[in-house]
């Protein structure tokens, strides 16, 4: 079991993120262990993301501590999430056949709903993070790290049992309905459960407000899992990327509030 947990680290960061760690072992097993383990990686991906945003607010401003806490998770990424909600948007606003969709998602090229949803959902993100930062560099980090770990969190219930590849190959073909339902509720309320203590860094509202926040995030990811799988039958490395951009906008609009 410890070596199973070692290889699902290793395909948790091997695969979500570009730091230097070898994926030893791709199996379902693995995958399952790897899924697992995503909002690990989404937690050290959002803490890297704080560290320069809360630099350059102590020699700048919260408007530029915003843009490298939203830049470092594309960097870290390779821009894969990014490009994945694009794709997503064109495949979904095509409306086209699923086989069409499927297709249009596949291209190198990006259209005019991804450009469109790309455009809004980093402002989005900037927006957010500006303001918090405003508020003190603490409210800032800690929302860049509740809104890495719910982005991967996200992936883990999308690989969750009983939803479908939409492909015979690929990421989602490898990592789809590998995660037991009561596996993904565990990680779920232990996420839920670390971001409450972060926010409570803040008092018990802010408790309330961060576990709230992962909720919403994967409430939203939900959401468009649900019309992804109706629509294109299924999930692809494209969907992920989607689902894991949704669920770190939608916790960072509800930090925004109140």
């Amino acid at each position: 079991m410890t070596s199973l947990n070692s290889h699902g680290i290793r395909f948790a960061f091997g695969t979500l993120t570009v730091l230097p760690v070898r994926v030893t072992r791709w199996d379902r097993e693995a995958a399952r262990a790897g899924m697992l383990s995503a909002p690990l990686a989404g937690l050290v991906v959002g803490l890297l993301a704080a560290a320069p945003g809360a630099l350059l607010l102590l020699g700048s401003g919260p408007l530029l501590a915003a843009v490298a806490s939203t830049a470092v998770p594309a960097v870290l990424t390779r821009g894969l999430h990014l490009d994945g909600l694009a794709d997503t948007a064109d495949g979904l606003g095509s409306g086209k056949s699923a086989a069409d969709a499927l297709r249009i998602m596949k291209q190198s090229d990006i259209g005019p709903f991804g450009v469109i949803t790309l455009l809004f959902v980093l402002l989005a993100q900037v927006a957010v993070l500006q303001e918090l930062y405003g508020e003190g560099w603490a409210h800032g980090a800690v929302a860049a790290a509740v809104a890495g770990g719910t982005a991967r969190l996200a992936l883990t219930l999308a690989s969750r049992q009983g939803v479908p590849p939409a492909r015979p190959e690929g990421l989602g073909a490898a990592v789809a309905g590998t995660v037991p339902m009561g596996a993904a509720a565990a990680v779920t309320v232990a996420v839920v459960a670390a971001g409450s203590g972060a926010g409570a860094l803040f008092g018990g509202y802010g408790a309330l407000h961060h576990g709230l926040a992962v909720v919403a995030g994967l409430m939203g990811a939900q959401l468009l899992l649900r019309h992804c799988v109706r629509r294109f039958g299924g999930v692809t490395g494209d969907v992920f990327g989607a689902l894991a951009e949704t669920a770190a906008t939608a916790a960072l609009v509800v930090l925004a509030l109140g």
